[in-house]
């Protein structure tokens, strides 16, 4: 008799365990329903429970990071006086401590048990900005008439993990450059056409609004921003204490922002980094959850291909340096796309410096030159317009947007 071993790598086994998981959990919230809907023939007449739970417009935020993306439209949803359900998988969303009167807030839980809530949902019309619906876990509700998207950076539509968002039925967009590899992606997939609607973005219209409030304020020392993005790609996993070791040698005060999904993801590599290179007077480890004043303190960024390119560059009017990470487009939308440059990567020349590994000897002089140099000016204001149209308006224009979907999904039920 021949034995066989079977080998699933941790990575994988994860993830099937997390799906298996979250299928049965969504089995059990399917039964559920499936009584309910049951009593309600029985009942002939009764309003039944499914009908009582039934939402109007619900947001759905699987993080209490994207707060900064959600908080305008929220805000201007109780200021209009319009019904509105916030559900977060984050206990503690800022949303929840604020005091509304037409805007439920409610946690509902973090991973499957948030996203079985999620795929039974009961409602007109869901805001996300997560990716990936009807991909993994996260599945489209039958009972949810339309799924619209709101990008969370601004950035190109070929940034998020495969498939990331070919099952919404619209996509708000922060520019009109977005929706042309929107539309390519349908076209090679024989998807159907989503609605593509531009109106802007809503954090960028608050941190600019927050500048301008607050001021830049006075500075006595230089302070060098590093925040980059996650995974092998990003700056952290290639280059490490090599780039970190070159910034402390510099004699500035040194902010290091990882990406939240390193904490994760990359758990490990982080705590060797921030053994190696502990919180000091010089070096401070920064994951606050918004970033407006370690962005507001900063003189310069160094970055990879982090969205926080865009939030430091167009809202701060500064310029960046930007490391030679040599990007993997695998797991991608954007490798579905060939021979053809990212538009993230065309606007970083434009927006700043390139950085490559032998350079780091010489960090401090190429930190210097970038923070005096006028060269990139021009270069912000053409990506501004391209990629933040609608300035100071996305909140209303979401809500506006929202609100006829959901009288279309309304009419369509007379």
């Amino acid at each position: 008799m021949t034995n066989f071993l079977l080998y699933i790598d941790p990575g994988t086994g994860s993830m099937l365990f997390s799906l298996f998981i979250g299928l049965a959990t969504t089995a059990v919230f399917g039964l559920r329903a499936l009584i309910i809907k049951v009593k309600s023939i029985i009942g002939r007449g009764k309003q039944t429970e499914l009908d009582k739970s039934h939402l109007g417009i619900v947001i759905y935020s699987d993080s209490k990071r994207y707060w900064n993306v959600f908080s305008p439209i929220v805000h201007e949803f109780e200021n209009r006086k319009i019904p509105l359900v916030y559900y977060t998988q984050s206990s503690d969303d800022p949303a929840l401590s604020e005091k509304f009167q037409f805007v439920k807030t409610e946690f509902i839980g973090e991973g499957n048990r948030g996203l079985a809530k999620m795929n039974m949902l009961n409602a007109d019309v869901c805001l996300a900005t997560t990716p990936g619906l009807d991909v993994l876990q996260w599945k489209r509700s039958r009972q949810c008439k339309k799924y619209v998207h709101i990008f969370h950076a601004v950035d190109e539509a070929l940034g998020y993990r495969m498939f990331g968002m070919d099952h919404f039925d619209s996509v708000l967009l922060t520019g009109e450059f977005q929706g042309e590899n929107i539309r390519k992606l349908e076209k090679l997939r024989n998807l159907p056409q989503k609605e593509l609607k531009v109106t802007g973005s809503t954090y960028l219209d608050a941190m600019k609004a927050r500048l301008e409030k607050e001021g830049s304020g006075e500075k006595s020392e230089k302070i060098v921003l590093l925040a980059p993005s996650w995974g092998e790609s990003a700056i952290l996993k290639r280059y490490g204490k090599k780039i970190i070791s070159s910034l402390v040698e510099t004699g500035y005060k040194i902010i290091i922002r990882p990406h939240p999904q390193s904490m994760v993801s990359e758990k490990e590599m982080m705590e060797k980094l921030m053994l190696a290179f502990p919180n000091s007077s010089r070096l401070e480890w920064n994951f606050d959850n918004d970033n407006f004043d370690v962005l507001k303190k900063s003189d310069i960024l160094i970055t990879d291909f982090s969205g926080i390119i865009f939030d430091y560059t167009l809202v701060f009017d500064r310029p960046l340096i930007y490391a030679d990470t040599s990007f993997d487009d695998s797991p991608y939308d954007a490798s579905w796309i060939e021979d053809e440059p990212l538009w993230r990567f065309e606007a970083l020349k434009k927006l700043g410096v390139k950085l490559e590994e032998k350079d780091f000897p010489n960090i401090k002089q190429i930190i210097d030159s970038t923070i005096e140099s006028t060269e990139f000016s021009n270069g912000r204001k053409e990506i501004s317009l391209q990629a933040w149209q609608n300035k100071g308006k996305c909140a209303s224009s979401t809500v506006d947007y929202l609100l006829e979907v959901q009288k279309t999904v309304l009419n369509s039920l007379k």
